[in-house]
């Protein structure tokens, strides 16, 4: 009892600052999920409340067998989308961030200003505006298509091309994130490694790939892992950009749990659909982890 007031009145007020967000966390964040893990077993509806499924794991079961497996194809198109979308925002942050980092200090903060705005845009707005972009009588897109002599294209019409054109519109945006990350990773390496391998004979792009590459290491895992979840998770930008979704050439995983819950209130399925996206995202990032973590410190 007496430790128990010790503790207390050591560490009270730092519980008790912590105490609010802890709460808000609590109720926001971990009842909803571990409920949604309770309803992806249950047969649920709002008004009757939840009935256990026998077997239990029906819903998983339903998640990829119903409408005609909309599921496994939603899958797919997650997979693809994340595969080109996470390599290419990685990829350009990292050359620009790279071309940015000999300028003087108020052009690299103007360049690092400048390629945050996007990350301020919300996500719908940037999606109406490729949306527009996209229009296939008077979009951006077909006119300079045109312009060089080519046919125009069904961007967001054509099953064949508009997964394809949603994560071209992807890649086009500035990764924001990754910019200023790697600007700052960076900036922190210190000068004298480059000065000795510069003294050893190596060149810029040698002093690039043997210097800076390991050294920001641990920020591409974090980004890597970042723009996985963000683009297991896309949603807003399809839902504008192809709200009938095209012969379900453009389904995501989240699209089909917005279907499936808000649409067609099922939401054991929708439950069970959002917890296979949260697997999918656990086994992806252990990859990642594996593969890009580094003990490397200075």
């Amino acid at each position: 009892m007496q430790s128990a007031r010790k503790f207390a009145k050591k560490h009270g007020w730092s519980y008790a600052f912590v105490l609010p967000s802890m709460v808000t966390f609590c109720i926001f964040v971990l009842f909803p999920v571990v409920w949604s893990l309770v309803i992806s077993f249950q047969k649920y509806s709002l008004s009757r409340g939840g009935v256990w499924l026998d077997p239990v794991y029906q819903n998983y079961v339903d998640a990829f067998t119903t409408q005609g497996g909309v599921f496994v194809t939603a899958i797919r198109n997650t997979l693809i989308y994340s595969a080109v979308t996470v390599a290419s925002n990685v990829l350009i942050g990292l050359i620009l961030s790279s071309l940015i980092q000999p300028l003087g200090f108020r052009l690299q903060s103007f360049f690092r200003a400048a390629y945050y705005l996007p990350a301020v845009t919300s996500a719908v707005v940037i999606g109406m505006t490729w949306r527009y972009i996209y229009n296939g009588q008077w979009g951006l897109a077909n006119y300079l298509l045109e312009k060089v002599g080519l046919e125009p294209l069904r961007w967001l019409s054509n099953p064949d091309i508009a997964l394809g054109s949603i994560t071209l519109s992807t890649v086009l945006t500035i990764p924001a994130t990754a910019v200023v990350l790697f600007s700052a990773a960076m900036g922190s390496i210190p000068k004298e490694y480059y000065e000795a391998a510069e003294l050893d004979g190596a060149g810029p792009i040698r002093r690039w790939w043997n210097i800076t590459l390991p050294l920001i290491k641990s920020v591409t895992l974090y980004l890597a892992v970042l723009y996985t979840i963000a683009s297991f998770e896309v949603f807003e930008k399809v839902f504008v950009m192809v709200p009938s979704g095209v012969a379900n050439s453009t389904q995501t995983i989240v699209t089909q749990v917005y279907q499936n819950g808000f649409q067609q209130f099922n939401y054991g399925v929708a439950a069970a659909q959002g917890f296979v996206l949260f697997l999918m995202i656990a086994v992806v990032s252990v990859f990642q982890f594996r593969a890009l973590r580094s003990d490397v410190e200075y």
